[in-house]
């Protein structure tokens, strides 16, 4: 299973287009344990995945751990044109906060937050409502 999950691990970093290097820093671990997870010297901890799924919760944690189902999920293939959009939203200024619109005049959904990933490995998050 040990390799198994590194193999998981090893598509998770070359979807985001990372670094080992990136991705460590980006969860927040020393950069040694992903390389002895990645070489199956060393099982991932509990903290470990629950540190991924935090970073990156498009990632499901069943497929993670068991393999069982998609990544990344059929819903997020689709939506290869998003990153544009991102980059887009990106290039407006950060200082500026406004009031998230209606998707729809019969939508009862409201943006909660917003997280844009750099191929760097670094993020930035918004929050509307603060």
């Amino acid at each position: 299973m040990n390799s198994e999950i590194s193999n998981r691990l090893q598509k998770v970093i070359s979807h985001f287009e990372l670094t080992s290097a990136k991705f460590a820093d980006a969860i927040a671990v020393p950069r040694s344990s992903v390389s002895h997870i990645l070489n199956n010297r060393n099982k991932p901890s509990l903290d470990f995945i629950l540190k991924i799924i935090k970073v990156y919760p498009e990632i499901d944690l069943y497929w993670l751990l068991q393999g069982k189902g998609d990544f990344p999920s059929p819903s997020q293939r689709k939506n290869q044109s998003l990153p544009s959009k991102i980059e887009t939203l990106s290039n407006k200024s950060s200082n500026t906060t406004k009031e998230p619109e209606k998707l729809s005049s019969n939508s009862q959904k409201e943006i909660n937050k917003v997280v844009i990933f750099y191929k760097d490995g670094t993020f930035e998050s918004y929050n509307p409502n603060k």
